[in-house]
């Protein structure tokens, strides 16, 4: 008999956890949404009798396949379950351990991993430095550079860029392009955490090519998870030679899934049909309908600019705490202050709708709960 949702049981720790599943979560995180019927229905496929382990199946090679006609590109690809993996292993196999990586200070490498591309890097030192809407700048990267030359200062290595940012916006072609320029005048090697690279792509309305290893990316983080998958990221080398040994780097880490086929097949499933961009073109409109919603009420103030599907506002406590007390959960701590609202693949019109309705209520009451009379 299948598992269904109800026979889960919640985790008991607070740090992971106990509130229940509501539709409260939509605007949470892209995390909080299921698996979409695309993924799902070529997992299913996958659970045959018997197949053979750690990639040697028919789907890991379909998948790598399907990745390399996405990118127009002969790449070596390998399959982590999470991101933190991927960048954290993708990183270190781009550094020495006395080397330093350059990364926006609001990068998730930087600010939510726990300290695993410096742990997988056996200490490599990531050095994060500022820009408007999240974003590096060539001569922020240039800068870094030429600072210090010395011995005593660990060489840059690398500058990893994520796409979209941790701020919801996207670099452009020509963006990736000057940073790509900068990185070949220094010898730097470039790698892109693409958590929600989906989304970028479908914002920019470019082919991936063009925002990868065309404009200068070395190596991409594609995330599977984010965008409708239960787990899998894919690590794109577009360069083989930085992708030596890297199957044993897996390995070391515990990457290496025995049952691969359940980490790849997914991604057949969303890449053969094209739904991998057109989840990330649904969860992008989720975010277009919530913002023009949200620019209605003037008590709300939109921070900063979206391009993905994310939308940062600015909102008071007592109406964080009504929103809360109805249900809705959201974060607070991701980002340059203020109130995350995500969407994602399975965001629907009439949660948005809802939620812009309680939205309304608490921003026009005072304190108190009583309702303006403006």
């Amino acid at each position: 008999m299948p598992i269904t949702p109800k026979q889960i049981p919640l985790a008991s720790s607070r740090e992971y956890g106990t509130h229940p599943v509501v539709p409260g979560y939509q605007f949470a995180s892209d995390n909080a949404a299921g698996i979409c019927p695309e993924a799902w229905h070529e997992l299913e496929k996958a659970n045959v009798d018997f197949a053979a382990g750690y990639g040697d199946d028919p789907w890991t090679g379909r998948a790598t396949d399907l990745i390399r006609d996405v990118f127009e590109k002969d790449c070596d690809v390998f399959f982590a379950f999470n991101g933190t993996a991927a960048n954290a292993l993708a990183l270190a196999s781009l550094a020495q351990s006395y080397h330093s990586i350059i990364c926006h200070e609001l990068a998730h490498v930087e600010t939510d991993e726990c300290g695993a591309p410096e742990f997988f890097s056996n200490g490599t030192k990531l050095l994060p430095v500022g820009g408007a809407h999240g974003k590096l700048l060539p001569s922020s990267i240039d800068s870094m550079v030429t600072r210090r030359r010395d011995i005593h200062y660990p060489k840059p290595r690398v500058v990893s860029i994520t796409q979209v940012t941790e701020l919801s916006t996207a670099y452009s072609v020509s963006e990736i392009e000057s940073i790509g320029e900068v990185c070949r005048q220094h010898r730097l090697a470039l790698h892109m955490d693409g958590a929600r690279f989906s989304n970028a792509v479908a914002a920019l309305g470019v082919a991936p090519a063009e925002i990868t290893w065309k404009a200068g990316v070395d190596v991409l983080c594609f995330g599977g998870t984010k965008n409708g998958m239960q787990a899998g990221e894919a690590i794109i080398f577009f360069d083989h030679s930085l992708s030596v040994d890297f199957a044993y780097r897996c390995k070391q880490a515990g990457q290496l899934a025995s049952k691969m086929r359940f980490l790849s097949a997914p991604w057949v499933g969303m890449l053969s049909g094209g739904a991998w961009l057109e989840h990330a073109k649904r969860a992008n409109a989720a975010a277009v309908r919530l913002e023009a919603g949200v620019r209605a009420i003037k008590e709300v103030e939109i921070l900063g600019q979206r391009d993905g599907n994310a939308l940062f506002v600015k909102l008071k406590p007592f109406v964080k705490q009504q929103l809360h007390a109805e249900g809705w959960r959201f974060y607070d701590f991701i980002g340059a202050g203020g109130s995350r609202l995500m969407c994602s693949w399975n965001t629907s019109d009439s949660a948005i709708d809802r939620f812009l309705v309680d939205l309304s209520k608490a921003a026009t009451a005072d304190p108190s709960g009583k309702h303006s009379s403006l």
